[in-house]
C-alpha cells in the first residue's frame, strides 16, 4: 500500500519563525539544503519519515503538532462558503485546504465571524416574529438556499392546490382504478407511455427510491420501500407525466426565484398529487368525517401508510368545505425538522413546533405508539397534538433503522370532532404549557428550556438561583 504523503509547509514555516531561525540555519540543523527546505515550506515537497524523526529529535516536537486542525477548519470553511450569501464565490476544495493550512488563525477568524452572522440572523428572525405578532411589519431578508426557499413558500400558505386537485380528479376518473390503484397505474404507464415498472433489490438500487430509465422505458422502484411507498413512487411518476401542465401552472403561480427551486417544488407538488390520487378528495374527506379523523382507520380503508393519511389530512382546506384545520410537522431523533404543512399555513407564530416538551420528541422512546396531548401556549391558545413514530425504508441487518416522528395537530376547539379528543376530554390534568421556541418563550422555571429568551434580560441576582438552565428577569 502506498504511503500517504504529508505536506505541512506552512506549519514548518510557523515553527521556524517561532524559533527565530532562518531557512539556512534550520536546514543546517536538519541536514538538508536551504533550497529543499524552501520547497517543503511551499508544499512542493512532502515530509519524509526521516525528516519527521529529525524534526522530533532536534526541536523536541510532538509530531501531533504537524497535524494541526487544518482538516477540520477546511471542512468548516466549506460550510461557510456554501452559504447563499457567498454564491458565485465558492472556492475549490484545494483552495479551502490551502487557506486553512497557510493561515489557520485567519481561517478561525472567518469561522467566528460566520457563526456570529448566523447567530445574528437567528435572533433577528426571532425578534421579527415578536414584532409581527404585535402588528409591526418587518422587512428582513437574507439569501436563501433553493431548498429553504421552497420549504418557506410551502409552509407559509394553505396546503391546498386547487388546480392540481382538479387535474387529479380527472386523472382518477380516467384510470377507474376500483380497489387496485397500483395495477391501474401500471397498466396506464404501459399503455400510454410504454413504461414498465420493476422492483429492484438493494444491491442494484442502493441510494434511489425511484429511477426512470428513458432508454429502456422502465421505471425502477426500490424493494426497500414499503408497499405503500412503492405505490406513492409509481403514482408520483404518473402524475409527473399526466399532470405536467397543472404542476407547471402552480409553480409559476408560486413565483420561485430560480430553476433549482422550481425543480424542487415540482417534486413536492408531484408528491402532493400522488397523495391526492391515492386518496381522492371527496371520498377521503367523507371517510375522515365519518371516522372522526382516525388516521388508523383511514390508512386501512385507503391502503396507505400512517404518514400518508396524516399528510392528506392537512390538504383538505378547500374553499366552501368545513374541515378540521390540521397542521403537521415531522422530526428526526436529533430534533431536526424537515417537513411542516398545514391547511392554514403552519402556525409558526402561535405554535412554533420546537418546544422540547412536545410528545413528538418523546415518541421515539415507544415506537409505533400514538400519543395524544393537550397543549397551551403562553398567549392562552390551546392545541391538540397526536404524535407517532414512522419507519423509513427497510434497512439491512448492518444498517441503523431510519426512524422519524410525526406530530399532527389542530386547534383544541376541534377536539370534540376528532376521535383523539376523547383521550383528553374530561381529564383533570391541566394542559401542558409549551412555547413556540425557547428563544421566544418567557415561561420561567421551565426544566426543558434549551436557550435563553431574546426578549428578556438574563440573570436574576447573586442571592437567587432559578430552576431553569437559563435564568432571566
Amino acid at each position: 500500500m502506498a504511503e500517504q504523503k504529508i505536506f505541512a509547509g506552512p506549519r514548518i514555516r510557523r515553527i521556524r519563525h517561532s524559533m527565530d531561525l532562518t531557512q539556512t540555519a534550520m536546514a543546517g540543523e536538519l541536514g538538508i539544503s536551504p533550497s529543499y527546505l524552501n520547497l517543503i515550506e511551499r508544499n512542493q515537497r512532502p515530509l519524509t519519515v526521516q525528516l519527521l524523526l529529525k524534526l522530533s529529535s532536534v526541536y523536541k516536537l510532538d509530531l501531533d503538532e504537524l497535524r494541526g486542525t487544518e482538516a477540520a477548519n477546511a471542512g468548516a470553511l466549506k460550510e461557510v462558503f456554501s452559504d447563499p450569501l457567498l454564491a458565485g464565490e465558492i472556492p475549490s476544495p484545494q483552495e479551502l485546504v490551502e487557506i486553512a493550512d497557510a493561515a489557520p488563525n485567519a481561517a478561525i477568524g472567518i469561522l467566528k465571524l460566520y457563526r456570529a452572522y448566523k447567530e445574528s440572523l437567528d435572533r433577528l428572525s426571532d425578534l421579527s416574529d415578536v414584532l409581527a405578532r404585535e402588528g409591526h411589519v418587518t422587512a428582513t431578508s437574507a439569501a436563501k438556499l433553493p431548498s429553504d426557499e421552497v420549504r418557506e413558500r410551502f409552509e407559509t400558505r394553505p396546503n391546498y392546490h386547487a388546480g392540481i386537485e382538479t387535474a387529479v380528479t380527472r386523472f382518477h376518473e380516467t384510470l377507474s382504478p376500483g380497489r387496485d390503484l397500483g395495477a391501474a397505474l401500471r397498466n396506464w404507464l404501459k399503455k400510454e407511455h410504454d413504461i414498465s415498472v420493476r422492483l429492484l433489490p438493494l444491491e442494484t438500487m442502493p441510494i434511489w427510491r425511484r429511477r426512470y430509465d428513458r432508454h429502456s422505458s422502465r421505471l425502477f422502484i426500490s424493494e426497500r420501500l414499503s408497499p405503500f411507498d412503492q405505490l406513492r413512487e409509481i403514482a408520483t411518476e404518473a402524475c409527473l407525466l399526466e399532470l405536467r401542465d397543472a404542476i407547471s401552472a402552480e409553480i409559476d403561480a408560486l413565483g420561485f426565484s430560480g430553476d433549482e427551486a422550481a425543480r424542487l417544488a415540482r417534486f413536492e407538488l408531484a408528491r402532493y398529487a400522488a397523495h391526492a390520487l391515492m386518496m381522492p378528495y371527496d371520498s377521503f374527506l367523507d371517510a375522515a368525517i365519518r371516522a372522526k379523523y382516525d388516521v388508523d382507520i383511514l390508512r386501512s380503508r385507503f391502503g396507505v401508510s400512517f404518514e400518508q393519511a396524516a399528510n392528506r389530512l392537512t390538504t383538505l382546506a378547500k374553499q366552501g368545505r368545513t374541515v378540521v384545520p390540521f397542521f403537521m410537522l415531522e422530526v428526526d431523533q436529533a430534533g431536526n425538522r424537515f417537513r411542516q404543512a398545514g391547511t392554514q399555513g403552519f402556525p409558526h407564530a402561535r405554535f412554533g413546533g420546537q418546544c422540547p416538551k412536545l410528545a413528538v420528541h418523546s415518541a421515539f422512546n415507544q415506537p409505533g405508539q400514538i400519543f395524544v396531548e393537550h397543549y397551551e401556549m403562553p398567549d392562552g391558545a390551546e392545541f391538540l397534538g397526536i404524535a407517532r413514530t414512522l419507519e423509513g425504508p427497510q434497512a439491512s441487518y448492518s444498517e441503523p433503522v431510519r426512524r422519524t416522528a410525526i406530530l399532527l395537530g389542530c386547534d383544541f376547539a376541534f377536539a370534540g370532532d376528532i376521535t383523539y379528543g376523547e383521550a383528553v376530554a374530561g381529564k383533570v390534568q391541566k394542559p401542558i404549557p409549551i412555547g413556540p421556541v425557547c428563544r421566544l418563550c418567557e415561561r420561567q422555571g421551565c426544566f426543558s428550556r434549551a436557550e435563553p429568551p431574546v426578549t428578556r434580560p438574563l440573570g436574576l441576582d447573586e442571592m437567587v438561583s432559578g430552576m431553569s438552565v437559563f435564568d432571566f428577569q
